[in-house]
């Protein structure tokens, strides 16, 4: 740009002088958390989700299953439902820690995902919305590891329990040259 003093690849003019640009920095959570940073009783809420005729679609494409209590209404109200049947995996990918925070405080710390598990407590149809949780109910510590366990749950619109389940993940402790705990 003519008159402005600042060459095209001048950073320093562009920034002010300020630190070079580090993809390294570029975070959601800048914090990172270690397991010796957790505590029982955290609470990690995911995003809420009205499970559309999308939704069904989308997950009928990537799983392959094509019975038709997933994807037929009319199938679904001869044999009694009021519509299409989520698919358990459905229900159970609305706990995904990836849809919130959790995974973006462990980048550094994560060693592992050790295991999932769901029990299927009540149906979710289409139209229904999911609100997924975890919750920190585990921690088991090793030497230079811990087991950081979650209690992921699934209430629908009206408030009830329609899955209840585990994550488990394999999380680093706190490195000597990773500083202080966060607030510590």
């Amino acid at each position: 740009m003519a008159g402005s003093g600042a060459e095209i690849g001048d950073d320093d003019a562009v920034s002010g002088g300020a630190a070079p640009f580090d993809p390294r920095g570029h975070r959601v959570v800048a914090e990172q958390r270690w397991f010796d940073d957790f505590r029982l009783g955290e609470r990690f809420v995911l995003p809420s989700r009205t499970m559309t005729e999308a939704v069904f679609l989308a997950f009928q494409a990537a799983s392959g299953d094509n019975h038709p209590v997933h994807y037929d209404a009319e199938y679904c109200r001869a044999h009694g439902m009021p519509g299409m049947l989520a698919h358990g995996y459905q229900v159970a990918i609305q706990t995904v820690a990836g849809a919130g925070l959790f995974p973006h405080m462990i980048e550094e710390s994560l060693k592992a995902f050790l295991e999932q598990s769901s029990r299927f407590l009540r149906p979710v149809f289409v139209g229904d919305t999911v609100y997924p949780a975890l919750t920190l109910d585990e921690l088991a510590p090793n030497r230079t590891t811990g087991v950081v366990g979650l209690r992921s749950t699934v209430h629908n619109q009206r408030g009830e329990l329609v899955l209840d389940g585990r994550h488990r993940y394999l999380l680093r402790r706190r490195p000597a040259h990773a500083g202080a705990a966060p607030g510590g």
